[in-house]
C-alpha cells in the first residue's frame, strides 16, 4: 500500500484517493464519501468509496466503511468491524468486534452483530436480535 502525507492542510492520499481527517473524532474520510459534522470519527476509523454516514452515528476502532454502505441514525459501528458494499446499518444498531456486514444486507432497529458474524445477502438483522460467534447470516435470512 502507497501512503503519501502531503504537506499542506490535513490531506492524506492512500492508494491514490484523497483523505482528510474528520472534524469529529480525527478519522480518515476519502473526499468520495460523504460523512455529516455531526457525526464521530474515531482516529483509526477509516470511511471511503460512495459511503455515507450521518445523523449521531459513532465509528470507533480499527472499522472500515466503504463502497455505497449507508451508516445512520443512532447506530454504532466499532472494534474491528468492517460495512460495505451496500449495506445498512441505522437505528440504534451495534456491529463491533469482527463482524462484517455487507452486500445488501440491513442491521437495525435494536440489533447486535458482533464477534466474527457475516451478515450479508439479502439478510435483516432486526430490532433485539443479537447475534454472535462464527454465524454466517445470508440470501434474504430475516432475523428478529
Amino acid at each position: 500500500m502507497e501512503v503519501k502525507v502531503f504537506l499542506t492542510g490535513d490531506a492524506l492520499e492512500i492508494d491514490g484517493v484523497k483523505y482528510h481527517h474528520h472534524s469529529n473524532g480525527g478519522g480518515l474520510v476519502a473526499d468520495t464519501a460523504t460523512v455529516a459534522e455531526t457525526v464521530y470519527v474515531g482516529p483509526f476509523a477509516r470511511v471511503f468509496g460512495d459511503a455515507r454516514v450521518s445523523d449521531s452515528v459513532k465509528i470507533f476502532g480499527n472499522v472500515l466503511v466503504s463502497g455505497n454502505a449507508m451508516i445512520f441514525g443512532a447506530a454504532q459501528v466499532s472494534h474491528d468491524a468492517k460495512v460495505y458494499g451496500n449495506a445498512k446499518v441505522y437505528g440504534n444498531a451495534r456491529v463491533y468486534g469482527n463482524a462484517r456486514v455487507f452486500e445488501n444486507a440491513q442491521v437495525f432497529e435494536n440489533a447486535h452483530v458482533f464477534d466474527n458474524v457475516e451478515v450479508c445477502g439479502s439478510a435483516n438483522i432486526r430490532r433485539d436480535a443479537k447475534v454472535h460467534g462464527n454465524a454466517k447470516i445470508s440470501e434474504n435470512v430475516l432475523i428478529s
